[in-house]
């Protein structure tokens, strides 16, 4: 039996002005999230993905379309009234930290504007248990951690507020191979041990149908195809969608020969 939907977007569409011209970021997209799903959205650099993130926090209002959470409206709603269920972990890991804070004192941060909690120390320290990182680390600052270990540690900013769901932004892009592994297989406990749902991002659509139960892919705002992950990558139906796949195999042939090199 389907639960119903923890988010639906309808008919998503939004325009930047651009000078004299309206580019079109988004373009009638559609889909839903269900609890406890991984959904990945897959295309180039341009393709609308990061743009429909921020429409669906809150960051941005959609021109036209529809944001549900929970069966709420909330597609012109004011960020904090949805961060307690939706929360946002971006690219660039150390540029969303306070470079002058250390981490612990970012990750008391959220817990201090969301209040309700009655050991905000214990659940510094529960957060940093949940995402791998070693207590000692959150007493360093951003720029005193590796890339991977400060990903976590914004996964764990993320993590403060309980959300059901996190919006995940090309996380593993600016990582090394290993530490994209790790992250992935982050992602995949903390959704087998929260219940989360995950909205994950990225241009690589191995990586996607490695982690995702449900795939969609954009292109120029438009959503050209979505269905089983797996099925994206063994068998696409749209030319896009096989051009992706493609350029995937051939780094990977690639990397397979620099190995071996």
């Amino acid at each position: 039996m389907e639960h119903k939907p923890l988010l639906e977007v309808r008919h998503a569409t939004k325009e930047y002005k651009r000078g004299s011209r309206c580019v079109r970021a988004l373009d009638d997209v559609s889909f839903t999230l269900q609890p406890g799903e991984i959904l990945g959205i897959v295309g180039e650099s341009g393709s609308g993905k990061s743009t429909l993130l921020r429409q669906i926090v809150c960051l941005e209002h959609l021109d036209s379309g529809e944001l549900l959470l929970d069966g709420r409206d909330v597609t012109h709603a004011a960020p904090r009234d949805v961060c307690r269920r939706v929360q946002l972990v971006f690219q660039d890991a150390a540029a969303s930290f306070d470079p002058r804070r250390t981490v612990r004192q970012s990750l008391y941060e959220p817990l201090r504007l969301l209040g309700g909690e009655p050991d905000p120390a214990a659940r510094v320290t529960e957060l940093l248990r949940q995402v791998g990182v070693p207590e000692e680390l959150a007493d360093r600052r951003p720029a005193q951690l590796s890339g991977g270990q400060c990903q976590r540690m914004a996964i764990a900013r993320a993590l403060a507020a309980r959300p059901a769901a996190l919006l995940c932004d090309e996380v593993t892009s600016a990582l090394d191979v290993s530490a994209q592994a790790q992250i992935v297989r982050l992602l995949a406990s903390l959704r087998a041990g929260l219940g989360l749902a995950i909205v994950f991002v990225s241009h690589d659509l191995a990586l996607v149908s490695s982690l995702c139960d449900r795939a969609m892919v954009l292109q120029g705002g438009r959503c050209v195809e979505q269905g089983a992950a797996n099925a994206l990558i063994t068998n696409p139906q749209e030319p896009y969608t096989r051009r992706l796949r493609e350029s995937v195999l051939t780094l990977d042939a690639l990397r397979e020969r620099e190995r071996k090199a």
